[in-house]
């Protein structure tokens, strides 16, 4: 299944029915007068966010939704049928923008919420409307006023309470895996994770917290250069950073050249990702070695930015434990 985090729809609600003509004819009941009934409403568009879906995959390959029109009126003053109203479901997160105005429409994040795109035309009012005391016999009723139609923007922005950022094969998914119940697939090759996965961390009072691991972002992805850039915007609503940091990267110049690298792209894409809470996650412990990063050093230097460390190695499971200690702390702290 491809992951779709953006569509481009266009819905219509439903046409009016048009109202009927007619005349009351009944044995013993002379000049009965006019009896034509209204048309029914056409159908409304609603968007509705629900729990059950993650990604926009339902608008991959339909983009015409429409809602039913109303049925004619009838006689003996009997209404059409209301059209019936399209409801469209999203996942939690989707942001609802028209196309023409670029108008924001909605942000859909609680379960069930709703919102009416588009109201069904109005049916059309039968002759019975039109009687008077100088036009008794009205022949005409009116039509039913057409629907609408919009073309909509819906864009996803996942809803989670971690995200998981760092270089490629800096060991997110990895570090996912332990995290929480989710299995990513894992290859010892750079950009294995080209989609984000998400994974459910169940703490011990039974709450549940969500954590999104974010594809690799590279130098310059604010513009538009390798995976990450797509994915930038699934972490604006997080509550907390894990910034992965391998010890086994080999800095020219500064010990925190991959730290500030992708500070840098975050402060671009939306100056203040670059100012939500995060723990930097030293990974790969269990291939440690000074050749590479002195531990103490790289520490110290994080230290003087304010940043607090921590050294894991998610392949072996060394300092899980400490680390989902430190994460309740600081989702405590900013709550």
């Amino acid at each position: 299944m491809n992951f779709l985090d953006e569509a481009i729809i266009t819905v219509r609600s439903g046409d009016g029915g048009k109202g009927c003509v007619s005349f009351r004819r009944e044995k013993y009941i002379p000049r009965g007068g006019p009896d034509g009934g209204d048309g029914g409403d056409g159908g409304n568009i609603t968007l509705r966010g629900t729990k059950a879906l993650f990604l926009l995959t339902d608008y991959s390959s339909r983009k015409h939704f429409k809602a039913g029109d109303g049925k004619p009126g009838k006689g003996k003053n009997q209404s059409g049928k209301y059209g019936e109203d399209l409801i469209l479901k999203v996942p939690l997160g989707t942001v609802v923008q028209d196309i023409d105005t670029n108008e924001i429409l909605a942000d859909i994040v609680r379960d069930n919420q709703e919102i009416l795109l588009i109201h069904g035309g109005r049916g059309g009012k039968g002759n019975q409307h039109f009687a008077t005391s100088t036009n008794r016999v009205p022949r005409f009723a009116q039509p039913g006023l057409p629907g609408q139609e919009r073309k909509i923007r819906l864009s996803l922005k996942l809803l989670a309470d971690i995200g998981l950022i760092g270089l490629p094969n800096a060991g997110k998914s990895t570090l996912l895996s332990r995290l929480s119940t989710a299995r990513p697939k894992v290859g010892a090759y750079p950009f294995t994770t080209i989609v984000p996965n998400l994974g459910v961390m169940t703490l011990q009072d039974g709450k549940l917290l969500i954590i999104a691991d974010i594809p690799g972002i590279i130098e310059g992805a604010s513009q538009g250069r390798g995976l990450g850039h797509r994915f930038l915007k699934h972490i604006e609503r997080t509550n907390l950073l894990l910034h992965l940091l391998s010890i086994t990267y080999k800095p020219e110049n500064d010990i925190l050249e991959d730290f500030f690298m992708l500070k840098r792209e975050m402060e671009a894409y939306s100056p203040a990702l670059a100012l939500k809470p995060q723990i930097a996650i030293i990974n790969k412990m269990d291939l440690y070695s000074k050749e590479n990063r002195d531990l103490a050093e790289l520490q110290d230097a994080l230290r003087g930015i304010g940043v607090e460390s921590l050294p894991v190695s998610a392949l072996t499971g060394e300092g899980i434990e400490e680390l989902k200690e430190i994460i309740l702390k600081k989702l405590d702290e900013n709550e």
